[in-house]
């Protein structure tokens, strides 16, 4: 899976942290393609999971892919969020 021109967030349905991102993308209305690696079959998950490592090798969720790779933020990084988004308050 080629990632390219768009935000894609690579997570998990069970995560936290993946959870808070996603409300995040969505109150900010910062359109993205969503990926739950865990809700996908195996052999989608193992075409995802080799994606993922390109952006992320260690493999941690949530991935999110700015713009097919200009930037990628692991984890809950509000701040890193706000600075790509120019997202305002808490």
């Amino acid at each position: 899976m080629a990632v390219e021109s768009k935000h894609v967030l690579f997570a998990l349905s069970t995560c936290a942290a993946c959870k808070k991102v996603k409300e995040l993308l969505r109150e900010n209305n910062i359109e993205h393609i969503g990926v739950d690696l865990d809700l996908v079959d195996i052999d989608s998950r193992d075409k995802l999971l080799k994606t993922v490592r390109q952006y992320n090798p260690k493999e941690t969720f949530p991935t999110f892919v700015v713009d097919g790779g200009k930037q990628v933020i692991v984890g809950y990084n509000i701040e890193m969020y706000k600075k790509e988004f120019n997202i305002k308050g808490d």
